[in-house]
């Protein structure tokens, strides 16, 4: 386990380990998504940057990815509900240096930017011509 993270959360236990290690793996996921990779050094960082949003939408592609329909639920557990959340995780995650910041990056970069729940669930339609009829098998 990561100490940086464990600190993070003896601090704050809004939100679980897992979450703030999910965020750390969506920023490289969405990183090689962009053609971007990791940075080696302060110079290169601004190549490898990712904003507010294209974050988001990398960890809500990652999520559904990984964790199929049960991406809202998995979400709920660890405390993340909203754009926000991802917000204060990543602020903290940079706090503790786990993660790097640029100038232009501000909290607000994640403010109220989509409804997170529907993003996890668009694409999934559960249909009552999905389940069986009475009586047949």
């Amino acid at each position: 386990m990561d100490p940086k993270i464990l600190e993070l959360i003896r601090a704050d236990p809004r939100y679980a380990y897992e979450a703030y290690e999910f965020v750390c793996e969506a920023v490289s996921f969405t990183q090689d998504r962009l053609g971007r990779g990791a940075a080696d050094d302060d110079e290169a960082e601004a190549e490898h940057h990712v904003s507010g949003g294209e974050l988001l939408r990398g960890a809500c592609d990652l999520a559904v990815r990984e964790f199929g329909m049960m991406a809202p639920v998995v979400f709920k557990q660890w405390g993340v509900r909203t754009t926000d959340d991802f917000g204060e995780m990543v602020f903290r995650l940079i706090r503790v240096e786990r993660l790097s910041k640029s100038d232009r990056d501000d909290p607000d970069d994640f403010h109220d930017l989509f409804d997170l729940d529907k993003a996890l669930t668009d694409g999934f339609a559960l249909t009552l011509g999905d389940a069986p009829r009475r009586g047949e098998r």
